[in-house]
């Protein structure tokens, strides 16, 4: 199985915010996501469970 990479935004800028990382969820098998930050080459989280973020 090929892995495969998911990344959300919510698509709203505002530019009296923090700036905050972009968050890529890699799943490499069914059982196993990886989260990646952008421009952090140094950590990673691993899960064996997620759950879906509903906003």
């Amino acid at each position: 199985m090929p892995a495969r990479t998911e990344s959300q935004s919510d698509g709203r800028e505002n530019s009296d915010a923090p700036s905050r990382p972009e968050i890529a969820a890699c799943r490499s098998c069914p059982e196993k996501v990886v989260f990646l930050e952008s421009d952090n080459t140094d950590g990673w989280i691993s899960s064996d469970l997620t759950v879906d973020l509903i906003r």
